[in-house]
């Protein structure tokens, strides 16, 4: 037996302008053939569980590529060709086709990224089963569930169940080509779309969703995956939805999809993320501070690199100052042309340097500009460091050359390359200690949560204007089928 593993990753967000070339997908581009075998075996991802489900079967393995690049615009046309078509070309002669792909992918050449792919490859091989693993945040379409036999979606968020999904998505695959059982899928979408902020997995009414969808796995389904959507990409429905696998019947997987649908419509407030003026948030930290011990964080979520944002407004950063705060430890905030002059002065120089506001947001009609600090070049580093876990535990990442520049009341670090603050190794690897700063102001909505909040007397989160923000208004929406919730009344 031959099995197809391979892995394709992107979440769009249509409004951002990071661009998504070929290079973007992994730390030196995607990796193909016997590379991306080893870039996977042994690790997290679903890619890694779907390896180790065909070796335990005694199956051929067959990798084409993995390629996983952070949220940012549309990928380009011509790196999405070549990644599907590496793909494609790889499944005449396999028996299964296993993907790990994220669902919300829209590039130049195709609004559907993961649908079209199914397409083309169930035209390349009729009759083969094809197993998925799907991110959280997927945006689900008529193409990805009519051209897969099993999908199963992450129950986590922040993700730390990615190689979980991949080995139940497996499992009912290689269940079905033994004749172990024959799985119906069916789904709902909802004309709903769920803030990120409301899609935790760990609280609220999405809390309840993915418990529902556990009882019913209990009960009487072989999958039930509750799909948040990622909301800022303007394409037809990037809505939440329901996919159910059934062993028994599509009308049954139809009635279960249905009925927690109906639950979380109910719940439909609940999904919507309300945002405070960004003063009313700073002040609110400030004043926890007055009485706090350990650090207050300040997370940054309308500029999140690991929703598509550039990491370089500076607009909370700058209410912190203007409000008095001190003792503030940023980061990372990326600036390529920062870090040249930085570095060119060296260790140990004050500095006058025009910081951030550098990427332009015309998109949604922003302009912002430089903000000129003065301050001291207290490091230099390569700014590389290993991920502790929870979330890509063990990985070893790289923000490119990193300086900690000294304003006096902040500590910022200041990057080469965007990153999410997985780690307390974002601020090490600089010299900095974020246990001993009184605020922790970071570019992140989830991912820090882990590893920051157990450091932290208090979490206040901060929306301020940029691409990745909780404001709906912000952003003009064009493709969108209507009505829609919150956008419209219903």
């Amino acid at each position: 037996m031959k099995v197809l593993i391979a892995r394709l990753n992107h979440e769009t967000n249509t409004f951002s302008p990071v661009p998504t070339p070929l290079s973007a997908f992994g730390p030196d581009g995607p990796t193909f053939g016997e590379q991306a075998y080893r870039d996977n075996k042994g690790m997290r991802t679903a890619m890694s569980a779907f390896i180790d489900l065909a070796e335990a079967a005694g199956a051929t393995v067959v990798t084409p590529v993995s390629a996983s690049a952070n949220p940012s615009g549309p990928v380009d046309a011509q790196a999405y060709t070549q990644l599907t078509q590496c793909i494609v070309d790889a499944a005449p002669g396999c028996d299964a086709i296993l993907l790990d792909l994220h669902g919300a992918m829209v590039a130049h050449n195709s609004a559907d990224g993961e649908g079209d792919l199914l397409v083309r490859l169930r035209a390349a091989v009729p009759g083969v089963p094809i197993g998925v693993a799907l991110d959280l945040h997927a945006n689900v379409t008529p193409a990805m569930v009519e051209n897969a036999d099993v999908i199963v979606g992450f129950k986590t968020y922040p993700h730390v169940d990615m190689y979980e999904t991949g080995e139940h998505a497996g499992r009912l695959l290689f269940d079905m080509l033994a004749g172990r059982s024959r799985p119906h899928m069916r789904w709902h979408r909802l004309p709903l779309m769920a803030h990120t902020l409301r899609s935790a997995s760990f609280t609220g009414a999405m809390k309840q969703a993915i418990e529902a969808a556990r009882e019913a796995e209990k009960a009487e389904s072989l999958a039930v995956s509750i799909l948040a959507g990622f909301s800022l990409s303007d394409i037809e429905a990037p809505c939440m939805s329901v996919i159910a696998v059934d062993a028994h019947s599509p009308e049954r997987a139809q009635a279960t999809a249905d009925r927690i649908a109906a639950q979380m419509w109910a719940q439909r407030e609940s999904f919507v993320y309300r945002s405070e003026p960004l003063a009313e948030s700073v002040a609110r930290a400030k004043l926890i501070a007055e009485s706090a011990t350990r650090p207050v964080l300040l997370l940054d979520h309308g500029d999140n690199c690991m929703s598509g944002g550039s990491c370089d407004t500076m607009d909370v950063l700058q209410e912190a100052l203007a409000q008095g705060l001190h003792g503030i430890g940023v980061g990372p905030l990326c600036d390529p042309e920062a870090v040249a002059q930085l570095v060119a002065a060296g260790e140990g120089a004050q500095v006058t340097v025009a910081l951030g506001n550098k990427v332009s947001l015309a998109g949604i009609g922003l302009e912002k500009t430089p903000v000129l600090l003065t301050g001291t070049v207290r490091t230099i580093s390569n700014g590389e460091y290993v991920i502790t876990g929870p979330t890509y535990t063990g990985q070893r990442s790289s923000m490119g050359r990193t300086v900690l520049f000294d304003t006096g009341a902040a500590r910022i670090v200041v990057t080469e390359r965007t990153q999410e603050p997985w780690d307390i190794g974002v601020f090490e690897c600089a010299g900095l200690d974020p246990r001993k700063e009184r605020f922790l102001l970071l570019k992140s909505r989830m991912y820090c949560r882990p590893v920051f909040e157990p450091l932290s007397a208090a979490l206040v989160e901060c929306d301020s204007p940029g691409v990745t923000s909780s404001d709906y208004s912000l952003f003009p929406f064009g493709k969108v089928r209507r009505p829609v919730f919150p956008l419209d009344a219903m």
